[in-house]
């Protein structure tokens, strides 16, 4: 599905409080696991060795990096929303982080992208996001995040 397409200012305000997109589904596999430990250099064994995770590990095989799940969220965010009439977004940076409950190697996941905020500064506006990443089939999020973002003119 095409991410929603928000027409400038006008449109973002009246957004501010709720949900503006979902994304689509994105199957977390081993190997984007094993790329990302290889990349970090955490190659802790929850995530990289799936026979020892199976015997071992609490969720029943390897799970991925929090920080992986982490980094996707500029990929599920923009297939849920794109913003037209601005030259360039700025990840601004994050204010809160969690990670409520783990993704598994193999598991869906898909992000929900609420606007709590919108703020003018010179040349642009900050956009505060809320982004939730679920995993299909759980109860508990995968991550919860308040995500900031700087659109300029």
């Amino acid at each position: 599905m095409p991410p929603r397409r928000i027409q400038g200012i006008s449109e973002l305000q009246s957004l501010v409080g709720q949900e503006a997109g979902v994304s689509d589904w994105l199957t977390v596999t081993q190997a984007a696991i094993d790329c990302f430990a290889e990349t970090t250099g955490d190659q802790q064994w929850i995530h990289v060795d799936p026979e020892r995770a199976a015997r071992e590990s609490p969720y029943g095989g390897t799970i991925a990096h929090g920080f992986l799940t982490l980094a996707l969220i500029s990929q599920l965010h923009h297939q849920a929303v794109e913003v037209a009439g601005f030259s360039r977004v700025i990840n601004y940076g994050l204010n809160r982080v969690r990670f409520p409950s783990a993704v598994r190697a193999g598991a869906r996941i898909r992000g929900r992208s609420t606007l709590q905020a919108l703020n003018d500064f010179e040349g642009g506006v900050q956009l505060s996001w809320q982004i939730t990443v679920e995993v299909e089939g759980q109860e508990k999020p995968a991550l919860v995040a308040e995500w900031l973002l700087r659109l300029f003119r």
